[in-house]
């Protein structure tokens, strides 16, 4: 289907683009959404009047957008989650977790499709991220995942968390607990011996 975009559209086109794309997208997501106006004759005249007032818009969005980016670079993405002995979370941190907390923390409205996440969080430690305020101002981020304030302290540091070392140390002194009940066993058998 052809359409013409109202919107910047990031991997699609600018606004005032003539861009061919799927009928499901434009029916499901740019028409209902207004972010274009179906290809025809009338509809671009139309779009020619009405250009000045939609790039209007697009450039007080911007500066909209522009108002938050410091914001949303102070602000401390910091998230406790509870986790296993070797750093996976249960569960994950979503990108509807990281828009909830920069709504909260920072006071900026962001949605969790501006999120620019990829998979979630599954595990400990630092990620990169970025926020997509706008198609054209995006602010990379750094999300601190960790099971205590401590470990998000060093993570912030720049050091690295190592998991598994309980396990290990554990093992390491259950041989010596084996050979200590051994012995006890045996004095214990010496001893009922000489009692008979």
């Amino acid at each position: 289907m052809k359409v013409i975009l109202t919107e910047k559209i990031t991997k699609l086109g600018n606004i005032g683009d003539t861009v061919e794309v799927k009928t499901g997208f434009a029916r499901n997501f740019l028409l209902p959404n207004n972010k274009a106006l179906r290809w025809s004759k009338e509809n671009v005249a139309l779009f020619e009047a009405k250009k000045a007032e939609i790039q209007a818009r697009f450039e007080a969005a911007k500066k909209t957008a522009e108002s938050y980016v410091d914001a949303v670079k102070n602000a401390k993405l910091h998230m406790i989650r509870q986790a296993g002995d070797t750093g996976q979370l249960y569960g994950s941190v979503s990108s509807r977790d990281i828009a909830r907390m920069l709504g909260t923390v920072a006071n900026v409205p962001v949605s969790s499709a501006q999120v620019m996440l990829g998979s979630p969080i599954k595990s400990i430690g630092s990620f990169d991220t970025k926020i997509a305020l706008h198609p054209d101002v995006i602010v990379p981020v750094k999300v601190y995942v960790a099971q205590t304030q401590d470990e998000i302290d060093a993570l912030v540091a720049g050091k690295v968390l190592t998991f598994g070392t309980k396990k290990v140390e554990a093992e390491e002194e259950a041989p010596a607990d084996a050979e200590t009940e051994d012995v006890a066993a045996e004095v214990v058998t010496d001893v009922v011996a000489d009692a008979e």
